[in-house]
């Protein structure tokens, strides 16, 4: 199984749509920068924060870099 046909079926089964190609581009993007900027396990936390966030991926990417910065 890929990762996207697991994401798909995670979402189906979870009740809502899967990410979009753009939205998974900016989630790795938010992901890596979270796990650069400290430990690898940032990442997967980060991302779960982001999704409650009720905020843009572009203006948590840019709030990621600047945590990154400090």
């Amino acid at each position: 199984m890929t990762r996207d046909e697991w994401i798909e079926e995670f979402a189906r089964e979870i009740g809502i749509e899967p990410p979009t190609r753009e939205e998974i581009d900016a989630l790795l993007d938010l992901a890596a920068e979270a796990a650069h900027s400290s430990e690898r396990t940032a990442a997967p936390l980060a991302c779960w924060l982001a999704g409650r966030s009720g905020m843009s991926l572009g203006r948590l990417k840019k709030v990621a870099e600047g945590v990154g910065e400090r």
